[in-house]
């Protein structure tokens, strides 16, 4: 007989559970031949008694999962790099993952990063559910967020940059050239990144005693279109801004097409900033002034952090943010 305080093994969670030792032993291992009603009644087992696991291993399988929320771009690529370059000296295999090409069929992604068993996940930009860390943490996989779309809960370490910081340099540095009708386009609002990067555009423009207009407050989503949109908005305003910033370089992309379409030059008579420092971005015309994010480094930090974690090593802090840096180009100027 079983209490509620007894790990239960897997044969004891079949004869409950009313399945074959195998069934549980898919579940447990994150197979997908299962029904969905048997896995939902061996999971809420689990989570009632406890699994007692057999140790079959000492040292975890040396892959590293990169779970993105969707592989758009150069960010994803950026981010790459730096966990790459971590992996290779403790000689990894990266295994990549893409939640937004996967929801069609719900949690195929993590099933597939549970059948790989790997050291860790790193979850970059994407906001897992709680049951999705609950899986994880019973299976000891460690995690660990960068970027964070929401502020982590619990202990889940994570790795962001200084993004209501580089929101204040970015606005500050239009202030110095003389903006003052200063426009912002920001990310989604549920992505902590944008929220602080808003934040930080507030703060300058209440520093520097000037109000917050509504109407220069642009709701992007960190995509192109997005940028092309708010811009080409907030452009035919009777009283339309000298300068733009765009909470980041794909959103500045757009604003530049807007500007084109308008007839407007950069920066002859519109200034326009962005925000990652991506390397595309330096080729366009003219090249870009932005906040650089230190990507590459914020994910070779995560990846280490993820290291020490699945050595069974405690880590000397679970919040680690990197500081941004103001790249001036060609693309801001005083205002005409």
């Amino acid at each position: 007989m079983t209490t509620e305080s007894s790990p239960l093994t897997i044969a004891q969670l079949a004869e409950l559970a009313g399945v074959s030792t195998a069934t549980v032993s898919k579940v447990v291992n994150g197979r997908s031949e299962v029904s969905s009603e048997t896995r939902a009644a061996v999971e809420e087992l689990i989570r009632r008694h406890g699994y007692r696991r057999q140790r079959r291993r000492s040292t975890p399988t040396a892959l590293v999962e990169l779970v993105f929320h969707a592989l758009e771009g150069d960010y994803p690529v950026e981010i790459t790099k730096g966990v790459a370059q971590v992996a290779r000296k403790h000689e990894l295999t990266v295994a990549v993952s893409d939640v937004h090409r996967d929801s069609a069929e719900g949690d195929a992604w993590l099933e597939g990063v549970l059948r790989r068993r790997p050291s860790g996940v790193i979850a970059v930009f994407s906001g897992l559910t709680l049951a999705q860390h609950d899986l994880l943490a019973r299976r000891e996989i460690p995690l660990v967020l960068l970027d964070p779309a929401d502020t982590p809960g619990g202990d889940v370490p994570s790795v962001g940059a200084g993004n209501w910081h580089g929101g204040l340099t970015a606005t500050r540095h239009l202030l110095d050239l003389g903006h003052r009708r200063i426009a912002i386009i920001t990310g989604p609002d549920s992505a902590l990144s944008s929220r602080a990067r808003l934040d930080g555009y507030r703060t300058a423009l209440d520093m520097a005693g000037l109000p917050v207009d509504p109407e220069l407050i642009g709701r992007g989503d960190f995509l192109i279109q997005g940028g092309l949109t708010e811009a080409l908005r907030m452009l035919r305003l009777p009283d339309r801004p000298t300068a733009v910033f765009a909470t980041n370089d794909g959103q500045a992309i757009g604003v530049y097409h807007a500007a084109h379409q308008l007839g407007l030059r950069i920066p002859d008579d519109l200034s326009v900033i962005g925000f990652d420092d991506l390397p595309s971005v330096r080729w366009a015309i003219p090249p870009l002034t932005t906040i650089r994010q230190p990507l590459a480094d914020m994910a070779a930090a995560a990846t280490s952090m993820l290291l020490t974690l699945a050595q069974g090593e405690q880590l000397a802090q679970t919040r680690v943010e990197l500081a941004t840096e103001l790249i001036i180009r060609a693309s801001t100027a005083p205002p005409a």
